[in-house]
């Protein structure tokens, strides 16, 4: 079974960017609007098609396939969402990778740092750049984002 247990944080300050290579782009775009998430990724030259369960506490089921980078783009506009963008780094840290994504357009300014566990009770190292947690909270789902930008948020 294909499981996802993620933790989502803000970033504590830009000190992060010494240690990240060159971002890639991604744009995503959600096919459904309620229920499980299936979505639609281009990330880099590469297609993807993802679908996630609803979360409990920090775990989902996610089932994710590569397609081919030209259906991945017609299926962007079949997106019943405003296309989410941004670009992704990865900072690796001991025995785990972080994803932060500074994101784009409507949802610039916003910058989220994900880990993905073994268990949610696995133990990683928290570097310096890291700030708040923000797991629990469904705003920063890129789902989310789609439909309710950064940019209307007011004072986060």
């Amino acid at each position: 079974m294909n499981i996802e247990i993620e933790r989502k944080f803000l970033m504590a300050d830009d000190s992060w960017r010494a240690e990240a290579g060159e971002g890639v782009h991604y744009a995503q775009g959600y096919l459904n609007k309620k229920g499980n998430t299936v979505r639609v990724r281009v990330a880099g030259e590469k297609g993807y098609l993802t679908i996630k369960s609803k979360t409990q506490s920090f775990t989902r089921l996610e089932f994710e396939y590569q397609i081919p980078l030209g259906d991945a783009n017609a299926m962007l506009e079949l997106s019943q969402t405003p296309i989410v963008e941004k670009y992704r780094y990865k900072i690796k840290r001991g025995n785990h990778t972080w994803e932060i994504d500074e994101f784009l357009g409507d949802n610039k300014g916003l910058i989220v740092a994900e880990i993905e566990l073994q268990s949610e009770q696995e133990a990683f190292e928290m570097p310096e750049w890291i700030g708040f947690e923000v797991t629990a909270d469904k705003r920063y789902y890129n789902s989310h984002l789609a439909e309710n930008p950064y940019k209307n948020w007011g004072k986060v």
